[in-house]
């Protein structure tokens, strides 16, 4: 049989082949595009493969691309929204093969205890961040310099003092309040609430870190600072006792005063730094 003739009789069956495959190849996508479209790295994709947890739905024998069908990017999504729970692989490899109802139904129930459970932490998580920004904020504008002795007019001010602490460290200042409502009876916790500040107290040589309460009933430890006219002045640690002293000889000289006890707000400077804004009583 003449070549042509050959050709010609199976010609129309090699280009039905083609036809088909590409009609195929145009609902898979590579392991590159698949990646970008499930948001995932293409390495993520062949550790999954590698763990039975997503295979491509085709390997090409000559090359070993791997290529997906919308049926696994389905999957990839679905394994994302669990993996956003916390969810380890293997937990997700079970969930995924689950052909009961009530499982599933029993499974989303506790997810969604779960997920609730971090939106709560997370929006704490931001009301901390919040108020620290508001903080570090207050600090840019209202600064005074270090070492410059000024009088500001404070209103009245109840503050708590600690049983047991002294001086500030990084241990104590971590969740601050938690000294304080520690201090408390358990059933009146809720009758007492603290403003974001630390300080300390010093009278008779006595030195105790107290928190402002800004709602409170009549407890122990609770002491009222006046309202009136304070001297202060900014400075590190390493000034306190000298600054102290020079606000003491200031009041008694300048303003005829002789403080009965002296107030050092903590004032964050950095994340995990501090100083020191101390102030003195002069006139009521």
């Amino acid at each position: 049989m003449p070549k042509h003739v050959l050709y010609n009789e199976y010609k129309p069956l090699c280009y039905t082949k083609v036809k088909e495959k590409i009609k195929i190849m145009e609902n898979l996508f590579s392991i590159s595009k698949t990646a970008k479209m499930v948001n995932m790295t293409a390495e993520t994709l062949r550790h999954y493969d590698r763990i039975g947890l997503v295979h491509p739905h085709k390997v090409d024998e000559w090359t070993g691309y791997r290529y997906y069908s919308p049926e696994e990017i389905v999957r990839l999504n679905t394994i994302n929204a669990l993996r956003c729970m916390d969810m380890p692989l293997e937990k997700i490899k079970e969930i995924l093969n689950f052909n009961d109802f009530n499982k599933i139904i029993d499974f989303l129930n506790q997810a969604e205890i779960a997920a609730d459970r971090k939106i709560n932490e997370l929006n704490k998580a931001k009301e901390r961040i919040e108020r620290a920004k508001k903080h570090y904020t207050s600090k840019i504008s209202a600064d005074t310099q270090n070492g410059e002795i000024f009088v500001q007019k404070l209103p009245k001010r109840v503050i708590m003092l600690a049983d047991n602490l002294d001086k500030p460290t990084m241990d104590n200042l971590w969740n601050y309040h938690r000294h304080f409502y520690a201090q408390i009876n358990e059933g009146e916790r809720d009758k007492f609430s603290f403003e974001d500040t630390a300080g300390v107290y010093e009278k008779d040589g006595k030195k105790n870190m107290f928190a402002i309460s800004d709602k409170y009933v009549p407890s122990k430890n609770l002491i009222e600072l006046p309202a009136g006219d304070y001297l202060s002045v900014n400075c590190g640690e390493n000034k306190r006792d000298e600054f102290t002293k020079k606000l003491i000889e200031t009041a008694k000289q300048k303003y005829f005063v002789c403080p009965t006890f002296v107030v050092s707000i903590v004032r964050l400077t950095g994340i995990l730094q501090w100083d020191y804004q101390i102030q003195v009583l002069i006139k009521k």
